[in-house]
């Protein structure tokens, strides 16, 4: 752990919530897959509330387990929510590599698996996607190609968007672009100034100190999950 940091530290007398893994068949890749779900600790408690969903992917050269076992993502999310920083949301983990296309995994298989097991806001409203480096790039693509299915994106070390980039503004709640200062920080935050005079609600995070690391992506979840799903 960093010195002085606990933001990803299990605490004492916080509800805990769960990881929760799916084995399902893809038809577009001919094989068994599986995803990890972060499901909040009110879930269970509240069987008439519907929540909103990340899908956050990993990068190059990782899997499913990623943003669990490195990000720290179900701890973020329990002392963020505890806290009353960040919407009770599901979080989907997916693995991002595929034979065939996963664009078309994602869109037609996981998401309707996971609306139709899990009381989610089956909505783009209610939906987010967002990844680190090679997940933010399949982030872009997927959303620049169905802007329909999401309205909050995210890219942490995964390039960046351009107002030219979205089709219609109307579909975009939020922007989040973030990397480490070591990393290309101009980028990300004139990216985010170019939205902002173009009418984007975007923000950009610059994490000191750090490159193209998990340092970077578990400070840049716990910066973009309270941006997420406001009401």
């Amino acid at each position: 752990p960093e010195a002085g940091c606990d933001f990803y530290l299990p605490k004492q007398g916080i509800d805990r919530g769960d990881v929760r893994m799916h084995r399902y068949w893809s038809d577009v890749d001919q094989r068994w897959r599986e995803c990890y779900v972060y499901v909040p600790a009110e879930y269970d408690l509240k069987p008439k509330k519907r929540y909103p969903v990340l899908y956050l992917q990993h990068g190059g050269g990782e899997d499913e387990t990623g943003w669990v076992r490195q990000g720290k993502t179900d701890i973020i999310m329990d002392n963020l929510i505890a806290a009353g920083k960040a919407e009770p949301m599901l979080i989907v983990m997916e693995f991002g590599q595929s034979g065939g296309d996963f664009g078309k995994i994602l869109i037609d298989e996981v998401i309707p698996m996971i609306d139709s097991e899990y009381r989610t806001v089956a909505k783009a409203e209610g939906r987010a996607m967002a990844g680190l480096s090679m997940g933010g790039m399949e982030t872009k693509r997927i959303t620049m190609a169905r802007p329909e299915m999401f309205n909050y994106y995210g890219l942490m070390s995964g390039g960046t968007y351009s107002p030219e980039d979205i089709k219609d503004k109307n579909q975009v709640a939020m922007i989040f672009m973030s990397c480490g200062s070591k990393e290309n920080p101009q980028g990300v935050t004139r990216a985010a100034e170019a939205l902002k005079e173009a009418g984007f609600n975007a923000i950009s995070y610059v994490s000191e100190g750090t490159a193209h690391e998990f340092l970077t992506w578990r400070r840049s979840l716990y910066q973009m999950a309270p941006q997420l799903f406001k009401k």
